[in-house]
């Protein structure tokens, strides 16, 4: 280009320099894209020429110009025309499946190789995936449970919401330590001798009513001694480990008043325990309260598992997941079983829990000497004081004098 009256060399410098502005910002989607933008400006440039017969690089006749922008655009069309194929081509590449196989993108979807329509004789069919078809199964990570495990049983539970507490009473359940059993022997005192060692009797009682003993307590995991009397029986209580009130709230309301009756004295759900820590428990089930000793929570728990089969109650979620939580630490922990002769005999219509049994239990020790104050009580008393001083403490339901005002709890055991 020949030189030229200053603003025409102006004009060459600044279409030159927006050209190159033109390349380096196409720069940025690879070669195509800058080439196509450059060919584009040359284009407007010379759809200018066409208007004015003048661009940057000069003057132009305007059919020459006419040329040049056709020329432009048609190498636009054709770069562009070219890139698109060899970008499909390049992607059919990258996502082309072997035969059999599925891509890594689509997996778990319904698939079909390209050559289906002549599978091989020997090609076995896909699995297909395991669903979940229940939101609430245990969570994931429980061992797989064995046909007649607690952890097993724990899955036959219905899942369902606490039902409201409405109608609730301990007399729903009979009478506090019936004699469900025909034994003679009141469940507490049954319990008492089941779960203590080196017991002691209250002479007179045919080895009913246990006045000391001593066990390995088994939600603290330390020896406890027990001591019947006005202000130390409350130390030892026996604990349902599906609590009454728990029950009610979640199933017990639809039993029948003699089912009520043997789900409170059957000898699966009770089990002599430290009094403080059963009163820290209160009415919790598996999600709100678990021994402290950790080696005995797979059979609590177990034994909860056991009861709430046995009555068909059910648990909330999260006590199902507690449940499966604590027995998968123990896969192996077998659903205990309850006494059917006991179960059978509850059902029996009720006698006088001072008959005395057909054949005296045989004595587990030399009679002791009764404790001070175990004498008879008088028919009423003010307070838990005059109880007290009786020696009529702990009173129950059925004793003389024993009312309301004397049982806060409502548990038929008064002046604990």
């Amino acid at each position: 280009m020949t030189a030229g009256p200053p603003a025409r060399r102006r004009a060459f410098w600044v279409g030159l320099t927006g050209l190159g502005l033109v390349m380096l910002l196409g720069a940025s989607g690879g070669w195509r894209a800058s080439l196509m933008l450059a060919l584009l400006y040359v284009a407007l440039s010379a759809g200018w020429g066409i208007v004015t017969a003048r661009t940057w690089w000069g003057r132009m006749p305007r059919g020459r110009a006419a040329a040049l922008g056709s020329g432009a655009l048609a190498v636009v069309l054709v770069v562009a025309v070219a890139g698109g194929a060899t970008s499909s081509d390049d992607d059919s590449g990258a996502v082309a499946p072997e035969r059999g196989q599925v891509s890594s993108e689509v997996t778990g979807s319904a698939s079909t190789d390209i050559e289906q329509a002549e599978p091989s004789p020997s090609r076995e069919p896909a699995e297909e995936p395991e669903v979940d078809e229940a939101d609430d199964d245990p969570a994931d990570g429980t061992p797989e449970a064995e046909p007649g495990t607690a952890l097993a049983a724990v899955a036959l539970l219905d899942v369902k919401g606490r039902a409201p507490k409405t109608g609730y009473d301990r007399d729903e359940f009979g009478p506090a330590w019936a004699d469900v059993d025909h034994n003679g022997c009141d469940t507490r005192n049954d319990v008492l001798r089941r779960d203590l060692d080196d017991i002691t009797t209250r002479a007179g009682t045919h080895g009913c009513i246990v006045l000391t003993g001593t066990f390995d307590e088994p939600y603290s995991g330390e020896s406890v001694d027990f001591r019947r009397g006005n202000t130390t029986s409350s130390a030892v209580q026996i604990d349902h480990l599906v609590a009454l009130s728990d029950a009610w709230q979640k199933g017990a309301q639809q039993l029948s008043a003699g089912e009520r009756r043997l789900l409170a004295n059957d000898p699966l759900n009770l089990l002599a325990s430290d009094g403080p820590l059963n009163m820290s428990k209160g009415d919790g089930d598996a999600a709100t309260w678990l021994p402290p000793n950790k080696a005995f929570r797979c059979t609590y728990v177990a034994r909860q598992v056991a009861v709430k089969v046995s009555y068909d109650l059910w648990v909330t979620a999260a006590e199902r997941d507690a449940m499966a939580d604590v027995l998968s630490a123990c896969p192996d922990e077998k659903l205990p079983t309850g006494d059917a002769t006991v179960a059978a005999a509850a059902l029996l219509p009720d006698t006088a829990t001072t008959e005395e049994p057909a054949t005296e239990p045989a004595p587990t020790s030399a009679p002791a000497s009764e404790p001070a104050g175990a004498q008879d009580a008088s028919v009423s008393y003010a307070n838990c004081t005059a109880v007290r001083d009786a020696g009529a403490a702990p009173i129950r339901r059925g004793d003389p004098g024993y009312s309301t005002k004397l049982d806060r709890d409502g548990d038929g055991v008064g002046c604990e």
